[in-house]
């Protein structure tokens, strides 16, 4: 699996989005996840992700991560649509990920309102593909990083990462003991970031839930939408010692996997302390991991360049 350039997207993608609607406050573009909608004197935030890692937890992540969209933009998660596909007429199969969906979307305060289900011919394991709408008082966009912004990361680096390596990848994972799998397996827990949006929104200039490539793909993401530069040091981003353990086993780079779970908030320097205590007081770590410049757009990581967003390792392992 993995994701067209952002020069196909804007050659293939951008400019054909249908009809012009004054109302879209924030359309398809570079690095938005998201679309804002002006209804009244709300906007009405909707995000659409699919998702075919982590078969055992399919339907947990479908939501979770979708959720997580709205809220980086600033929205209160509340509807959701839903597209189950899979390899083969399994009704088991199918009530299981439904039942996932079920339970989590209660979970965290979700209304599923419309779906679809079906077995495809040639699928080789499940896709989930959500749809998610909430509401906001104000849209907070992926490109709104300014020069002097600090970078808060909330939770850590490889959250996500971590549950499906040590679900779909466990025969692999040599060296690591038994009660490491089981404590990584619960990271899935913590893939929701609705708290931590809540937490830092009315501060930030730019949210940004890094998914695909990790924390660096969306550090990148977040510096090309806004055409600066974001200097990071990698020691100061947050690595927790499950992650550690099983993508030094798997031969990842924490920085570089699948990251839903943190979320990624430029917000003014004067400003940082009171989202890091705001975190505190919902019970998130979180930590700044860099700073926002002027310059050539892009990251620069202990002094390395990355102007385009790597490739998920995660990925590239379950291929």
């Amino acid at each position: 699996m993995s994701k067209f350039s952002a020069d196909e997207l804007l050659d293939e993608v951008y400019g054909r989005t249908g009809a012009d609607d004054e109302r879209v406050v924030v359309g398809p573009g570079p690095g938005e996840d998201a679309a804002g909608v002006q209804v009244g004197d709300e906007t009405l935030v909707v995000s659409t992700d699919p998702i075919s890692m982590a078969a055992d937890r399919i339907g947990q992540l479908a939501v979770t991560i979708v959720t997580n969209t709205v809220a980086a933009a600033g929205g209160d998660p509340r509807y959701l649509t839903s597209t189950v596909l899979l390899p083969e007429h399994d009704t088991d199969l199918l009530g299981e990920v439904v039942g996932q969906i079920d339970e989590t979307a209660s979970d965290l305060d979700q209304s599923v309102v419309a779906g679809h289900s079906e077995s495809v011919v040639g699928l080789d394991r499940p896709l989930v593909s959500m749809t998610a709408l909430g509401r906001a008082d104000s849209f907070v966009p992926t490109s709104g990083a300014e020069p002097g912004d600090d970078v808060v990361l909330t939770k850590a680096a490889g959250i996500e990462a971590t549950g499906v390596l040590a679900t779909d990848y466990r025969e692999h994972l040599d060296g690591v003991d038994d009660d490491t799998v089981e404590r990584a397996r619960a990271f899935f827990d913590d893939v929701s970031i609705i708290p931590d949006a809540a937490a830092v929104r009315s501060h930030a200039n730019a949210m940004h839930d890094p998914t695909e490539g990790g924390v660096l793909a969306g550090l990148v993401d977040l510096a090309l939408a806004a055409d600066v530069t974001i200097d990071v040091a990698r020691d100061d981003v947050p690595v927790r010692e499950e992650t550690r353990a099983l993508c030094e086993a798997a031969g990842v780079d924490p920085l570089r996997v699948l990251c839903s779970g943190g979320l990624l908030a430029a917000v003014p320097s004067d400003e940082s302390d009171a989202v890091l205590a705001a975190c505190a007081d919902a019970g998130i770590d979180a930590a700044v991991v860099g700073t926002v410049a002027d310059g050539d757009a892009g990251v620069s990581l202990d002094g390395e360049r990355f102007e385009a967003p790597p490739t998920d390792e995660v990925y590239e392992l379950l291929e």
